[in-house]
């Protein structure tokens, strides 16, 4: 009886696998968040060359700051964790670390906005109106 139980479950197993492979393969990508964003100002905004300089000096330094608080995070999820492990139920240390991952979080998403607003200060009248409903649309259609 134990083996018919383990050759079902194999069989499960293996069905669950091809069907997740399958998925991602008939299932086309969603593009990255922000994508559309780096879309219009890189290729329909048409930068000046002084633009192009100062927008690139911008992502860099932005991405050296969303690169530490995702650092930030995944260690806050790390504790996480271990307050889970150490607690087994919503104790005060998870409830710690579920509050030290929101600020983080929180801090992270006004940095961006930060960000969006520092780039679109580059920007002439006529090219912000197309930024701005980019900006729109990534934060309205991103997650429907």
């Amino acid at each position: 009886m134990t083996r018919r139980y383990l050759t079902i479950a194999v069989i499960a197993f293996v069905a669950a696998l091809a069907g997740v492979f399958l998925g991602q393969w008939l299932m086309p990508k969603a593009p990255p968040p922000g994508a559309e964003l780096h879309a219009v100002l890189h290729e329909r905004l048409d930068l000046d060359a002084d633009q192009e300089r100062a927008l690139e000096r911008l992502e860099a330094r932005f991405a050296v700051s969303r690169r530490a608080f995702e650092d930030e995070m995944r260690a806050e999820n790390r504790a996480l964790a271990a307050a889970i492990a150490a607690e087994h139920g919503d104790g005060p240390r998870v409830a710690a670390a579920v509050d030290a991952s929101h600020r983080t979080m929180g801090a992270l998403q006004k940095a961006t906005i930060a960000h969006i607003f520092a780039m679109r200060a580059l920007l002439r009248p006529d090219q912000a109106a197309a930024f701005d409903a980019a900006v729109t649309r990534a934060l309205t259609e991103a997650h429907q």
